[in-house]
């Protein structure tokens, strides 16, 4: 059976008490036991969220693929596991938007953290012009072609793949439960083919696009929707416990 799995991206948001609280609250949920849940803080407030958690995994939203060296600002996947941390983000489209992160550099990332024995959450997914001109597919697989299937079967399985629909992310457009199916259902199909069959039906692939606890049951319903890489919704604790809910995951 795949591993269901809810993450929450609080992105730079919520004060540092603010960050505590939410960190505490999330102890408090009542989860449906299969549901892995990770929460990935703001930088400076993840460690103490780390020392809080008690039924979940607490990552690091971004880190820097050399193990040190003269970069000032970054922090590398070895201190990022020094520090007790077990999960990174990776290939985030805010990451590709706004800090021109290619393919060749996430692939570096997605060494880094494998050498570190760090799991990485893999995200990938198309702009809108891509999605409109229809080679999406061609456009999602170059990305996992570049920065990911270059794995060994072994290391592959230590990572997590999440879409997202960044066409459907403060467009005003909104992404079907068809649609998000659709791709989670072509990105195991290439995962078959890269890898075998065995892997693909046991390998975990989230969505990243705007799930919350209006359509987070059907999305979670789908055949290849494993869980849920959570932007909006992971930041109130009423909404998040959803997610996480038995619930939700009832069919």
């Amino acid at each position: 059976m795949r591993q269901k799995i809810v993450a929450g991206n609080w992105k730079m948001n919520l004060s540092y008490d603010e960050a505590l609280q939410l960190a505490n609250n999330i102890n408090q949920i009542e989860s449906d036991s299969e549901v892995q849940i990770v929460v990935f803080p703001t930088a400076i407030y993840a460690h103490s969220c780390l020392k809080i958690a008690g039924n979940y995994n607490v990552g690091l939203q971004n880190a820097y693929p050399k193990d040190s060296g003269a970069f000032t600002g970054e922090v590398s996947m070895k201190q990022l596991k020094d520090t007790g941390f077990s999960h990174v983000l990776i290939g985030h489209s805010e990451r590709r938007e706004y800090f021109n992160e290619s393919n060749s550099f996430l692939k570096e990332k997605v060494d880094a953290a494998i050498n570190h024995d760090v799991k990485a959450f893999f995200c990938c997914g198309e702009p809108l012009e891509i999605r409109e001109n229809g080679t999406y597919f061609d456009y999602v697989k170059t990305q996992l072609n570049e920065s990911l299937f270059h794995l060994s079967a072994s290391d592959f399985v230590k990572t997590v793949i999440a879409y997202e629909p960044i066409w459907a992310i403060g467009t005003g457009k909104t992404a079907s439960i068809d649609q998000a199916e659709e791709m989670h259902k072509a990105i195991r199909s290439w995962i078959e083919e890269k890898y075998s069959q065995e892997i693909a039906e046991n390998y975990s692939i989230l969505y990243g696009g705007s799930c919350n606890p209006s359509n987070a049951k059907a999305l979670f319903a789908c055949p290849n929707v494993d869980g849920g890489l959570i932007g909006g919704a992971a930041l109130k604790i009423d909404h998040f416990s959803v997610l996480v809910a038995k619930d939700t995951w009832t069919i």
